[in-house]
């Protein structure tokens, strides 16, 4: 490899001494470790702008099922056995 890219090796050994070597993953002990974080920071944040456009109703009717959730069942699981409505079509995004 005659470019100036470092190696999956380098960058795995450098990010064991503690170095960031993917942009993002900061705290990660390997490079895959690493990685697998910027990935998820990523994802996060494309979660939060999704769930921004619920709106208020959604995060209400998401809160009640999975209030109602326990070790043995979901909250849809649980509701439906006690009769309790949840109003799914609250949850879709009221954006695009």
């Amino acid at each position: 490899m005659a470019s100036k890219q470092l190696s999956r090796e380098e960058l795995d050994e450098k990010a064991k001494q503690g170095e960031t070597v993917v942009q993002g993953g900061t705290g990660g002990k390997s490079l895959e470790a690493q990685e697998h974080l910027a990935e998820g920071r990523s994802k996060g944040g494309q979660t939060r702008k999704e769930k921004e456009q619920l709106g208020h109703e959604g995060y209400q009717e998401m809160g009640r099922k999975g209030g109602l959730s326990t070790m043995d069942k979901s909250g849809g699981e649980r509701a439906e056995e006690e009769g309790i409505e949840i109003d799914e079509s609250k949850f879709t995004n009221k954006g695009k």
